[in-house]
């Protein structure tokens, strides 16, 4: 299982793995109710690089983001389901709304976004070409979402 770590310990262990010549690629999400297009978005983000961090939205970014009612579960839980899927090396979670801050502190070789984006409508493009970066639109296409998970079963009788 990998490892759900802090902003400083991911530091040293960004540090490291750069030493040692590997690639990182960085994904991130609110993963709330892990569905198989999680699943397959992390899979992909796996295949770009050597390590995968995965950035995990907080419990405030989370509501503010998708609204009343979420996240269902806790970030800890979270993160902890995303650090038992094959590819993950490393989870933080973060509070920001955006991934910016943390590509800025970390300058993965490749910011992984979902289907759901082209590479030129990912919010942070502009952070990522600014320290040489790429980006990587990766996993199946997104007819997958928690959001229509959770109406689904709030549904059904």
């Amino acid at each position: 299982m990998a490892l759900v770590v802090s902003e400083d310990q991911l530091d040293s262990l960004v540090a490291a793995d750069r030493a040692a010549g590997r690639t990182i690629a960085f994904a991130n999400g609110c993963f709330d109710v892990l569905h198989v297009g999680h699943v397959r978005y992390v899979a992909g983000a796996a295949a770009e690089a050597d390590r995968l961090i995965v950035a995990v939205n907080d419990d405030d970014a989370v509501s503010q983001l998708k609204g009343r009612g979420r996240p269902v579960l806790a970030a800890a839980a979270r993160a902890e389901l995303v650090a038992a899927l094959r590819g993950v090396d490393y989870v933080v979670i973060f509070p920001d709304a955006t991934v910016a801050r943390l590509l800025e502190r970390y300058r993965p070789d490749v910011h992984c976004k979902g289907t759901d984006y082209t590479v030129d409508s990912v919010p942070e493009r502009e952070t990522v070409s600014g320290y040489g970066g790429r980006i990587a639109i990766v996993g199946d296409r997104k007819d997958h979402s928690t959001t229509e998970l959770l109406n689904k079963i709030r549904l059904e009788p």
